[in-house]
């Protein structure tokens, strides 16, 4: 073994020593609420399919027509010969749906923030961002390499004072998520629209938890709580309620103009397949509809049912008040063994570790889906219940 690989192998067992050291579960089943691990039955808390579409009928038909009619991929970016009519119809049919001008079409998430975050932003000037951000959100500042101010979390005085403080002519941009992935809590976003016109920053919003699952047709928290108006950098995912793939901003068509000719991760980046197009459009149209906002309602009291019984049972789940429930449990050990003896019982949960979540405050995240029963729900809380106490204890 060469010295590099020796280095790289003395990492990993540190990475082991302190419980950090992470596996792939591979599921037989795709994203349903049941899936099938190493041919067992096992109830799915673990994944992002919160309205249960993943595998919805309507979202495979459109995505086998595109594919029948366009092939498998498009061998090239949007700037070259990687857009096709599909391509334009998703981002018309995304602008509608935000209310905005405009939209457009990234491959992830997480190519989305690490491309638009340094596209409006540089070395002169300012990011305030919420201390619990997303991962991709904070790649993308570093990129950027804009100036760092960090707030203390959905803290607005902390934020204000960062305002009042920081001089410069550089230009001035608020990031935050709305849902926060891994509290399950919301960004105070009336009180952040109005210190963004106070102070004439910029705000920009990740939806990535939110759409689909908050406002009256699925568009997000910002449509829930009437601020839309005052976001001027909406980011959304498709890979997670939505079922699908890939990741788009809306917002005025200047700002969408701007991102075609300044974001590197749409520029340099081959194109999302027709397959992918038509599961989205298929997806908009059922959270759009009657059927959406019924998926919704039945999500949000099982959220709502989840915590409260979860409260009253003696655990701690932090502020959530989504469909995203932490359960903490400190210490890496601890929280990988909890996860490991639900697992045992029939019950697929997310050990949330450092770097993730800051040391002490390792938790379970548990993620119910609309499709999701409560007869299922029952049944992860008296598992639950039962493994409390016993996760630190060997052999229980």
């Amino acid at each position: 073994m060469s010295n590099f690989h020796q280095e790289l192998a003395r990492e990993l067992e540190i990475l082991k020593a302190n419980a950090l050291f992470r596996n792939i579960i591979v599921t037989e089943t795709n994203a349903t609420a049941w899936l099938e691990i190493n041919g067992r039955k096992t109830l799915n808390l673990a994944g992002n399919n919160y309205l249960g579409l993943a595998n919805h009928l309507a979202l495979k038909q459109r995505a086998a027509l595109a594919l029948q009619k366009y092939g498998t991929g498009t061998a090239a970016s949007r700037l070259v010969t990687g857009t096709l009519p599909l391509h334009a119809e998703v981002e018309s049919a995304l602008a509608v749906f935000q209310g905005k001008e405009s939209a457009i079409l990234l491959n992830t998430g997480y190519s989305a923030n690490i491309g638009v975050i340094p596209a409006l932003v540089g070395r002169h000037d300012f990011v305030f961002s919420d201390k619990l951000n997303h991962a991709s959100i904070i790649d993308g500042i570093i990129l950027s390499r804009a100036k760092l101010k960090r707030y203390r979390h959905r803290d607005l005085n902390h934020l204000e004072q960062l305002l009042k403080t920081t001089t410069g002519s550089g230009r001035k941009l608020i990031i935050t998520d709305s849902i926060f992935s891994m509290d399950g809590d919301r960004a105070p976003l009336k009180e952040l629209v109005q210190l963004k016109q106070q102070y004439g920053v910029v705000l920009m919003l990740d939806e990535a938890h939110a759409e689909g699952v908050f406002g009256p047709g699925g568009q997000g928290l910002a449509t829930s709580e009437k601020v839309t108006a005052g976001i001027d950098v909406h980011l959304g995912t498709l890979g997670k309620a939505f079922g699908c793939f890939g990741a788009y901003v809306a917002g005025q068509k200047i700002l969408i103009d701007y991102l075609r000719n300044k974001c590197r991760s749409f520029i340099y980046t081959t194109s999302l397949p027709p397959a992918v197009l038509g599961s989205i459009l298929a997806s908009l149209e059922i959270i759009s509809s009657t059927a959406g906002a019924e998926l919704r309602k039945s999500l949000h009291s099982k959220f709502k049912w989840m915590i409260t019984e979860l409260n009253r049972a003696g655990f701690a789940t932090l502020d959530s008040d989504s469909q995203i429930i932490p359960v903490l449990v400190p210490g890496n050990d601890h929280v990988l063994n909890f996860s490991k003896k639900l697992l045992e019982r029939g019950i697929l949960t997310l050990p949330v570790r450092q770097p993730t979540v800051p040391k002490n405050t390792e938790r379970i995240r548990l993620s119910l889906m609309a499709t999701h029963s409560m007869e299922d729900l029952k049944f992860a809380l008296h598992q639950l219940t039962s493994v409390n106490g016993r996760w630190d204890t060997p052999g229980t």
